[in-house]
């Protein structure tokens, strides 16, 4: 059956970001795929074991199982999902491309020779944490990927995931108090010195820093960046604002610890060797309490003004008042606002 030339000028514009072949998206494909991505992944595991060095920069020489299928499945299922989809039901281009771009920044700092250079300065790692607490995440939440990753996913895995004991399981961690606190709290913890020094000369315990500061991160943003109103949102605009200004105060004041450190609180850089040799162990701390210290600080405020902004849509998109009287009130309200009312 030829397909409408009107309806194939849609799938072009749409482009790789709105749908996959159709072969893909199939239910043998959602199958298919994930085996491919697993034997992939095993040759990366035999290449990495065998010739770490050899790997290309944008490969992983430290192979890690949790870190290939927790980035490839959901890109796969999220490319899926959006040719599953109806139109109308689809994140827009610029969601896509959030989604995509927070999904690559989380894979450089895990897969790639970065995660070398995050394990011989302490600024470094600072930025690798910036990036899998905040940046990605953040870039993640702001793809509303949810529904496509979903619709994407062998309907007995997504039903798993929707399934009641999992959102119970969840929810004290989603309360907002709780979810804020555990920002906060997980950056703190991790930057213990005794417990920092612990993390990064061992390995497991190294990952498991490493990937709860993804969950986390994943777990605020996705509630303080959800565009919709209370409901279908589990919280307020108003919370989602709070949450997003309350994380700032206590981050700023772990940075200034550091930052203003008059000895060395992190030897474990000195044991294993900088990276930079030119970079001594204050300056090192200082530039990495200023990341812990500034970009977080921003990525809030930005925050903020999306939680505003889906706050004024909201408003926009909301019935009208039929009471002459609120009408009016309404009108006088957009002449300070700039939001379109009506007459009386």
């Amino acid at each position: 059956m030829t397909m409408p030339a009107t309806a194939l000028r849609a799938e072009t514009r749409d482009g790789l970001f709105g749908m996959v072949p159709a072969a893909l998206a199939g239910p043998r494909a959602a199958i298919a795929v994930p085996a491919v991505l697993v034997a992939l992944g095993a040759a990366l595991d035999w290449a990495a074991t065998t010739a770490p060095a050899s790997m290309p920069v944008w490969l992983p020489f430290d192979f890690s199982w949790f870190a290939w299928l927790g980035t490839v499945l959901p890109v796969w299922w999220y490319l899926r999902g959006l040719a599953v989809l109806a139109p109308a039901a689809r994140p827009g281009l610029w969601r896509r491309l959030g989604f995509l771009a927070g999904m690559a920044t989380i894979w450089v700092v895990l897969q790639t020779r970065y995660l070398y250079l995050a394990e011989h300065e302490f600024f470094l790692n600072r930025i690798q944490h910036l990036v899998l607490h905040h940046l990605g995440p953040f870039l993640v939440a702001l793809g509303t990927a949810g529904g496509a990753i979903r619709a994407g996913m062998p309907a007995p895995l997504a039903r798993a995931v929707m399934h009641r004991w999992i959102r119970r399981a969840l929810a004290p961690l989603r309360q907002p108090l709780v979810a804020a606190l555990l920002f906060v709290g997980l950056v703190a913890f991790w930057l213990i010195p005794a417990v920092h020094f612990r993390a990064m000369i061992g390995h497991r315990l190294f990952w498991i820093m490493n990937w709860t500061m993804v969950l986390d991160g994943l777990l605020f943003w996705c509630q303080v960046l959800d565009p919709r109103p209370c409901p279908p949102a589990g919280l307020g605009f108003g919370t989602r604002a709070a949450m997003a200004v309350g994380v700032i105060f206590p981050q700023i004041a772990i940075g200034a610890l550091i930052v203003f450190a008059r000895h060395d609180i992190y030897p474990y850089y000195n044991y294993c060797g900088r990276f930079f040799p030119s970079i001594g162990p204050l300056y090192d701390q200082l530039v990495g309490g200023m990341v812990i210290w500034i970009p977080p600080s921003m990525m809030s405020v930005v925050a903020l003004l999306l939680v505003l902004s889906g706050l004024r849509r909201a408003e926009d998109a909301a019935p009208r008042p039929a009471d002459p009287r609120a009408a009016r009130m309404a009108a006088l309200s957009a002449r300070w606002t700039g939001r379109p009312g009506e007459g009386p």
